[in-house]
């Protein structure tokens, strides 16, 4: 059997000898051989890229692979460098906290003679003489010092502090409109009005000119219940305010107010009556 050439048109002669070649399947296949190349062409351009493209990958990570390497390498030296660096140890530096002292005496600061001119000595610099020292009793320390007990107290040093008073807390100092337990009276509103009745003396000025009303008064009642900054919020006349104010304040202690289970300061309201019988 003879070798047909697949690119070859005479083939296609030879198939359709003494047949009808104007039918369409003749000029088909006149142009197999034409599909054919491209066909051919087309695949080996594309196993072509496959191939030059794996060629390129690989160049790639050999290239990246090395690169990389060598830079780690870099690195890894500059650490280690690093590392061998000397750290030096630093002391650790330890502060003393500041003495408290309860009972200081008062003393004055010591100044060392220094020759300057007048016009450059501060007064708190000047040297104190003898008779000075002398007369006020007190000690020479590092600096001018106001103490709070001269007889048996200790000359104060560098780094000391007087002992303060601590600072009142919040609810020791507020004062309150309203608690869960407001303050009142021993035995009750009905002693309240008895004690005032029986003790409000009536201005003789007032009562010669026929005044009479009603006073309000606001006083605190304290912690302890002691009454402290009565004032007049709806006065009546000079006299009988003065009496109002002075009868509350000879009033004897509250049962105090309370605020969560604790004692407060509490702002109270009353009205003192002045009436004519």
């Amino acid at each position: 059997m003879a070798q047909v050439d697949l690119l070859d048109k005479n083939w296609v002669d030879m198939v359709f000898e003494g047949r009808n070649t104007a039918y369409g399947a003749y000029q088909m296949r006149r142009k197999t051989g034409v599909r054919n190349g491209k066909a051919l062409i087309s695949m080996l351009v594309f196993v072509g890229c496959i191939v030059g493209g794996s060629l390129a990958l690989t160049a790639y990570q050999k290239w990246q692979a090395a690169h990389v390497a060598v830079e780690t390498d870099v690195e890894l030296s500059q650490l280690a460098e690093k590392k061998e660096a000397k750290v030096e140890k630093q002391e650790k530096v330890i502060v003393e906290p500041e003495k408290v002292v309860e009972q200081v005496k008062s003393s004055v600061k010591f100044v060392a003679p220094v020759i300057k001119k007048d016009d450059e000595v501060r007064p708190e610099d000047e040297m104190k003489s003898q008779d000075e020292l002398a007369e006020s009793k007190t000690a020479i320390g590092t600096f001018n010092v106001e103490g709070n007990d001269d007889a048996n107290g200790e000359v104060l040093k560098a780094k000391e502090v007087i002992a303060q008073p601590e600072p009142p807390k919040e609810e020791e100092t507020k004062v309150f409109d309203v608690v869960e337990e407001m303050p009142s009276f021993p035995g009750g509103q009905g002693e309240l009005m008895a004690y005032l009745s029986k003790n409000i003396k009536y201005p003789v000025v007032a009562e010669e000119n026929g005044v009479q009303g009603r006073v309000i008064c606001t006083f605190v009642v304290e912690r302890n219940g002691s009454i402290t900054d009565v004032k007049v919020v709806k006065s009546v006349d000079p006299s009988l305010d003065k009496e109002a104010v002075r009868v509350i304040k000879t009033m004897p202690h509250w049962i105090p107010g309370k605020q969560n289970g604790s004692s407060v300061r509490v702002k109270f309201t009353l009205p003192v009556i002045f009436r004519l019988q």
